[in-house]
């Protein structure tokens, strides 16, 4: 039996739409686009991974804004 983790198959549905053309999308795709990156960000939120991902930002985000002072 096989199982596939739902937000591996978001994250490899999410690379081939954003591999189109930009012309090629209609406001209808471009929102279904947003709507499955905005799932994807919630799957992957209370992961190790996604954890990970916050402290990156946050310290990027500190080093900006005491840059700027």
């Amino acid at each position: 039996m096989l199982t596939v983790n739902v937000a591996v198959l978001l994250a490899v549905i999410i690379v081939v739409r954003l591999r189109r053309r930009t012309q090629a999308r209609s406001r209808n795709d471009e929102k279904l686009t947003v709507l499955i990156v905005l799932v994807f960000g919630i799957l992957v939120a209370p992961t190790s991974f996604g954890q990970g991902v916050l402290d990156v930002v946050q310290q990027i985000t500190a080093g900006i804004s005491d840059s700027s002072r």
